[in-house]
């Protein structure tokens, strides 16, 4: 069992005693805590909420509404959404902030509360560590009776969100259409099933076949998009001579594609293909997280930009995207962030640009990743025993490779020439994060290899 506050919301698994997973308890909890820090930061009382397809959403969700009822908030309920489109129904409605709930990536038997302010938007470092000592303290005020909120269902964001895709400037529709895709989507039985079809179908793609697209809860694969959970995708996309294969995480704001022969395209490179083609309109900036892959650095560069290294977490990469004035940015893990649609990671924006690069490209989308530089990533992780003093091993290995250039913005990465590796505990599981980056596979993993013997031995 496990329960993780961080600045990516409160995270657990369902089930067990308070305080060791995501009881119901904790949802009131926490979502009482959030409530209370809405009221001192304003006199708006509304708030928005959606959730993905897991089964415990509707559950989460009574204990959601109910405790913000009992606040004195207002609840606008989008049902079954996606994390981009609860984001922008905030400023849409004039919200005062926003609850999503989605584990995004994790299994079935996590959920989460994501947690947005007013411009809908994750709230911050340091309005967290408020909300987070509001909870500890339980400093909860509930409305009296004749001061309970009201709740209302509204469906209408899914064609509103649709509509904004289609209307965006660079979105290509006719292009889209003319090139008569045919597109197999792996909706991983949550909403994605519910918004991807129907955006296809509005950018003119009607060719759409759909796996897994009941929205049951019951991922019927890992629901992380990595290309070990994607095999049915692949050899559907093979088998049924599709143009492409999308697939979606959970809450919808992860994309990555699927070549025509079956091959991924790689989520690192779904980042960079949209700002190829966003570059190639409008000169700009970047950013990623400096765990993201440096082909969009090459990218940016190429189109006389600037790129910019942030840490990683969306609420990191959005605050560097409005620093340095970035055009479009986002992280390796197929999150797209399109500033002028809204700052937050969004799947469906990312399809909408991505078609249109790839219509304008007349290119087979194998064509056009070949056609980006070839860098490998190895992705690993040590689990982290209980009390281990993670900050000692990080200086232990600082020392070790002092000779090389290194950046502590966020755990520490360390370049090597072409290559770097960069180490980092995870925000949401007890473990080290290791990425290495090469123009060549085995380099890549064996930096990572030597990184993680130099962990293991630090760590006893």
């Amino acid at each position: 069992m496990a329960l993780i506050k961080s600045i990516s919301g409160i995270r657990g698994t369902i089930g067990g005693k308070p305080g060791e997973g995501l009881s119901p308890l904790d949802v009131v909890k926490f979502t009482a805590a959030y409530g209370t820090w809405l009221g001192q930061q304003t006199e708006n009382r509304k708030v928005v909420i959606g959730r993905d397809g897991r089964i415990s959403g509707e559950m989460i969700k009574n204990l959601v509404v109910s405790t913000l009822v009992g606040l004195g908030f207002d609840v606008v309920d989008l049902g079954l959404s996606t994390t981009p489109t609860v984001e922008l129904a905030v400023t849409m409605e004039n919200a005062a902030g926003g609850i999503i709930l989605t584990a995004s990536h994790n299994p079935k038997e996590w959920n989460a509360l994501k947690l947005l302010n007013s411009k809908g938007e994750f709230i911050s470092g340091e309005d967290g560590a408020q909300l987070l000592e509001i909870a500890e303290k339980e400093e909860f005020n509930f409305a009296d009776v004749n001061k309970l909120g009201n709740y209302s269902v509204d469906d209408s964001y899914l064609q509103k969100h649709i509509d904004l895709i289609v209307n965006y400037p660079l979105v290509d529709v006719e292009a889209i259409k003319a090139r008569n895709f045919k597109v197999v989507v792996d909706a991983v039985n949550s909403t994605g099933a519910l918004f991807v079809p129907p955006l296809l179908n509005a950018l003119g793609v009607q060719d759409v076949e759909v796996l897994f697209g009941e929205v049951t809860g019951k991922f019927s694969h890992n629901p992380e998009p990595l290309p070990e959970n994607l095999t049915a995708l692949s050899n559907e996309v093979n088998k049924s001579n599709a143009d492409l294969g999308i697939a979606v995480d959970p809450d919808v704001d992860r994309l990555c594609f699927v070549c025509e022969d079956g091959s991924m395209f790689g989520e690192e490179y779904t980042l960079v293909a949209v700002a190829d083609y966003v570059l190639s309109k409008k000169a700009g900036n970047t950013v990623s997280n400096m765990s993201s892959t440096q082909a969009l650095k090459d990218v940016t560069l190429k189109h006389g930009g600037e790129y910019n290294p942030s840490a990683v977490g969306e609420v990191n990469v959005v605050r560097k995207m409005k620093d340095t004035n970035a055009v479009i940015g986002g992280e390796g893990n197929g999150g797209i962030i399109v500033p002028d649609l809204h700052y937050g990671r969004d799947a469906l924006i990312g399809i909408g640009l991505f078609l249109s690069h790839l219509a304008h490209s007349k290119k087979s989308i194998k064509a056009l990743r070949n056609s980006y530089p070839d860098y490998f990533i190895s992705k690993n992780k040590i689990e982290l025993d209980k009390g281990v003093d993670v900050k000692t091993i990080f200086e232990k290995i600082r020392t070790k490779y002092k000779n090389q250039p290194i950046n502590t913005e966020d755990g520490l990465k360390i370049e090597f020439d072409k290559d770097w590796v960069h180490l980092r505990t995870s925000n949401t599981e007890p473990i080290i994060r290791i990425y290495a980056e090469s123009q060549n596979e085995t380099t890549a993993d064996n930096i990572a290899k030597r990184i993680m013997q130099d962990i293991k031995e630090f760590m006893h």
